[in-house]
């Protein structure tokens, strides 16, 4: 096993068919968005930086709630989508291994980081790039898979950081981080970030009608996400 993830975009060869697996999916659908939709708060008004932007899911609520949307997708494929869904953004193909030498200090008012965490190997630089566009009194909210439930899948230890191959259930192959939730708080203070809450949600009571069994599940079992509100630390 190498010491990083693929350097290619992995998401690029099924982007269409992940939006139309993410449009109503539990987990993106109705248990990932609506959790880091509500960390967020009101957001009209508000410029907002979607990191790992995928089709546009995120984006697209975001301006439905009158919000100004920047976002950033390493894969061609899934901006192109984003654009197409949401013509009022602005999109960039941008790889989070270089620094965001587009946008300046302190220009956005909140960033959302929703499931693309795993796939970052510099996590520290990328998340102090974050904290540089971001306004002094923004908020970053990330989500990532639950350590707990990656444990339990993936077996070893639970404080190793390694990364693994996984299939998902439509054939697609991905490699991604595996970290304990003690890393991702200290690569956050690390990189100058507080943070506020931390939230380990439940599926809404939609997802029910989608999948009985993993919504009962999810409801047991700390196998899904979790999710973090992150807030600048203040400059000594």
């Amino acid at each position: 096993m190498t010491d990083g993830v693929e350097p290619q975009p992995q998401y690029d060869g099924f982007a269409d068919e992940f939006l139309d697996h993410a449009r109503d999916s539990l987990y993106n659908a109705h248990y990932d968005r609506p959790t880091c939709l509500r960390l967020l708060g009101e957001v009209a008004g508000r410029t907002v930086l979607d990191v790992a932007c995928g089709p546009g899911l995120y984006a697209e609520e975001l301006v439905a709630r009158g919000a100004r949307v920047i976002g950033l997708d390493q894969s061609p494929r899934m901006v192109h989508l984003c654009r197409e869904r949401v013509p009022s953004g602005v999109f960039h193909v941008h790889d989070l291994a270089e620094r965001l030498h587009w946008l300046p200090d302190e220009s956005v008012d909140l960033v959302l980081f929703a499931l693309a965490l795993e796939y970052v190997d510099d996590r520290r630089s990328t998340l102090r790039e974050l904290r540089r566009v971001l306004r002094p009194d923004g908020a970053l909210v990330l989500s990532r898979l639950h350590p707990t439930g990656d444990w339990l899948r993936h077996g070893g230890s639970y404080f190793d950081e390694r990364i693994v191959e996984e299939t998902w259930s439509r054939g697609w192959q991905l490699r991604h981080w595996l970290l304990p939730l003690e890393r991702t708080c200290e690569e956050l203070h690390e990189a100058g970030f507080l943070i506020e809450r931390l939230l380990e949600p439940q599926p809404t009571a939609e997802a029910a009608l989608v999948d009985q069994a993993r919504y009962e599940r999810l409801l047991r079992e700390p196998i899904g996400f979790l999710a973090i509100r992150a807030l600048p630390a203040p400059v000594r």
